[in-house]
């Protein structure tokens, strides 16, 4: 991200409320429900949840992005939510895991992804006044014309979400439930020819 100047955006409420973060991933404008989620991790789980379609997800915990995208961690096989905020953005993934980082993840199901916003006021917000309705946008600055649009959104009532998410036909599923470590753990009980020691070494 070094070098790049980072998309200035807003995060306006239905109440009125303005919160105002930078993009670190995609550009653009959504509308949704504003949630939050308080996972430590599992982040690629919760996007790839259908059950956060049109929603706006804001995650607690201040920092995300440092265990990467998985191809096992897959909820579905896309992205549900319509934007995704953090207070911070790591775009280096530890984690051996990790084949693709979050930023190239989101742009490549077109999501946005928002950093910098005060994630905790946010929450504190939601909590007290429950979930409402918001727009997330890098495309334009002005507070009253995304005010009169998120209060012109209708919001997720009357919507079929599930017709939205379902697949649409049946299918067999033929791949298996084997993981690569699975092979180990199948027969919990300890082998009475085995010796094991732990040895601790203190430093």
């Amino acid at each position: 991200m070094l070098g790049k100047e980072k998309r200035q955006a807003l995060l306006v409420l239905e109440d009125g409320t303005v919160y105002r973060g930078k993009a670190f991933a995609g550009q653009g404008e959504v509308l949704g429900e504003v949630v939050f989620n308080t996972g430590m991790t599992g982040y690629q789980e919760v996007l790839t949840d259908p059950s956060y379609k049109g929603q706006i997800v804001t995650m607690t915990y201040p920092l995300i992005g440092n265990t990467g995208i998985n191809p096992e961690d897959m909820e579905s096989d896309a992205i549900h939510l319509e934007g995704f905020i953090v207070r911070e953005y790591q775009d280096y993934a530890s984690n051996w895991r990790s084949r693709q980082d979050l930023k190239s993840f989101l742009e490549s199901h077109g999501k946005l992804g928002v950093e910098g916003i005060d994630t905790r006021a946010l929450t504190r917000r939601i909590r007290i006044t429950g979930a409402m309705r918001g727009v997330l946008s890098t495309e334009t600055a002005d507070v009253e014309t995304l005010l009169h649009r998120v209060r012109a959104y209708p919001g997720l009532v009357g919507r079929d979400l599930v017709k939205e998410v379902s697949c649409r036909a049946p299918y067999q599923w033929e791949g298996g439930t084997q993981c690569e470590w699975g092979r180990k753990i199948q027969d919990p009980r300890p082998d009475p020819i085995v010796r094991r020691r732990v040895v601790v070494l203190d430093c």
